[in-house]
């Protein structure tokens, strides 16, 4: 028993499970809406929700699991990785493989009885979780590539619920690849040495800390910009436009944050986007009740 437990905790650390926080409540702001678009009710069902949610963490599975076995050879020099349970051996690549294919499975399968457009696309969408990892060998896109991995999530959350994929969705979505791109940057600061010592392609390891302050805050405003769009386009009201201007504080107080002290950036990256995704869904919530 005690080593089955070692083995969950494992894992755990692998995949960074509280990190699910970000993905998810996007995906439920896009069932709710679409819910209440086509039936009237955020409440789409037990079903749904059930199936969601394995869909959910089976794909952010698959993607952690995929990037940790293509990084084994970046992480095992990087001091801030070198003891992730796929470097120092807890968890051996053949495990990993097992584990990685197991989710992708249990992704498509579960797509598979939500509709024939979620199983079709989940194809597509699982090539693009796993391309993240080589991108950062070779373009600085490679943050805009991770935004679009989440930004997807709540494609998937009206495709479940509609069988369609409205503007409005395109719009949250658009809002979430830049928000996640930008926070993405900012995280990357860390590595920054280590990243111009590896020739990786992270912003920060080739335009330097300040450019890359810029480029975040450029992607932050993009990330309200889209967002305000969708909540006209989704015809939130006023508690929706108050939903936006909060996560714009909450951006704000992250740039200030890291501006003032780099050692704070997990602060910055973990507490504040992890507020921010769960207050925008209680906004969109109330907004629609």
């Amino acid at each position: 028993m005690a080593k089955f437990i070692q083995i969950l905790k494992d894992i755990n650390e692998l995949i960074v499970f509280k990190h699910s926080v970000f993905a998810l409540p996007f995906i439920f702001v896009a069932m709710i809406v679409a819910s209440k678009s086509a039936n009237g009710s955020v409440w789409f069902g037990f079903e749904l929700l059930i199936l969601g949610l394995f869909c959910a963490v089976s794909a952010r599975n698959f993607a952690m699991g995929a990037n940790r076995y293509l990084d084994r050879d970046i992480d095992k020099d990087n001091p801030r990785c070198a003891s992730r349970p796929s470097v120092d051996g807890r968890i051996g690549s053949k495990n990993l493989l097992i584990f990685i294919w197991l989710n992708a499975l249990i992704f498509v399968v579960v797509a598979y009885f939500i509709n024939s457009l979620a199983f079709w696309l989940s194809f597509p969408i699982l090539a693009i979780l796993g391309a993240y990892s080589y991108f950062k060998r070779f373009s600085s896109l490679a943050h805009v590539v991770l935004g679009i991995c989440l930004g997807l999530s709540p494609i998937a959350g009206a495709i479940a619920v509609l069988a369609d994929i409205p503007l409005w969705v395109i719009l949250l979505s658009c809002g979430v690849v830049f928000w996640v791109a930008g926070f993405d940057i900012l995280y990357s600061l860390q590595d920054m040495d280590y990243d111009k010592k590896k020739g990786l392609f992270s912003i920060p390891s080739i335009y330097g800390a300040q450019a890359s302050m810029f480029i975040c805050a450029l992607f932050h405003f993009l990330t309200i910009l889209f967002w305000l769009l969708f909540a006209i386009s989704a015809k939130l009201g006023i508690i929706g436009f108050i939903g936006v201007a909060v996560s714009g504080i909450i951006l704000y107080l992250e740039h200030r944050i890291v501006r003032r002290d780099f050692s704070k950036i997990d602060r910055a990256f973990f507490t504040l986007n992890g507020y921010l995704g769960i207050i925008f869904f209680i906004f969109v919530l109330v907004s629609l009740w």
